[in-house]
C-alpha cells in the first residue's frame, strides 16, 4: 500500500491481483446478482486507489479492503431497495443453461442438489444485509470473529450473536432440508 499510495500502477495491479477474487466473490454472495459484481468491485479498488495516501495500516489491508467492500455493497442493497428491479432468478419455465455434473450424480440427485442450492442461495439473500455480510465472511473467506468485529464495526460477542441469528434464520428457512 505505501508503494500504492506512491503512485506505483504496477503495485496497484499486483494488489488487484491479489484481492480480487476475494472482494468479487464476497460481492456476488451478498448481491447474488452477476451483472453488479463487477461493477462494485471496481469501485472498489478506484477507492482503494484513492485512499492510498491516506492509509495508515492500524489493521490487516484485507480487513479494511473488507469494510470499503461492506460500504459499497450496503448501498448498493439500499439502492436496489428503492428502485424496482428484475428478479435474479430466471422466470418458471424459462430455459436454464446446462449445468456441468462434475459428481456424476443422478438425475434425480443432480435435481435435488441444484434445488438446494439455489434454495440455500435465496434464503442467504434473504437475511438481513450485516446477518448476510457476516454469514459470508465466516463461512465463504473463512474469517475470524475478531475480523468480522471490525469489519462491521461490532464486538466479538456481538458478531457471534448476528451468525446465531443468521445460522437460526437459515436452519428455519431450510428445516424441510435438514432431516
Amino acid at each position: 500500500m505505501r508503494q500504492v499510495g506512491r503512485g506505483d500502477t504496477r503495485a496497484f495491479e499486483e494488489l488487484i491481483q491479489k484481492h480480487q477474487a476475494l472482494v468479487a466473490g464476497t460481492v456476488a454472495r451478498m448481491l447474488g446478482s452477476n451483472s453488479d459484481v463487477e461493477d462494485i468491485a471496481q469501485q472498489v479498488f478506484i477507492r482503494v486507489w484513492k485512499s492510498a495516501r491516506r492509509y495508515v495500516p492500524r489493521a490487516k489491508f484485507t480487513t479494511w479492503l473488507l469494510k470499503i467492500t461492506r460500504n459499497l455493497v450496503f448501498n448498493e442493497l439500499r439502492r436496489t431497495k428503492r428502485h424496482a428491479h428484475v428478479p435474479l432468478q430466471s422466470e418458471p419455465g424459462a430455459e436454464d443453461p446446462p449445468l456441468k455434473d462434475e459428481m456424476n450424480l443422478a438425475p434425480d440427485a443432480s435435481l435435488l442438489e441444484l434445488e438446494l442450492q439455489r434454495t440455500i442461495e435465496e434464503a442467504i439473500l434473504q437475511l438481513p444485509e450485516t446477518q448476510r455480510l457476516a454469514l459470508v465472511l465466516r463461512r465463504y473467506e473463512q474469517l475470524s470473529y475478531e475480523q468480522i468485529a471490525e469489519i462491521l464495526d461490532l464486538s466479538v460477542p456481538a458478531v457471534k450473536s448476528v451468525l446465531f441469528r443468521a445460522r437460526s434464520e437459515l436452519r428455519s428457512r431450510l428445516s424441510k432440508y435438514l432431516t
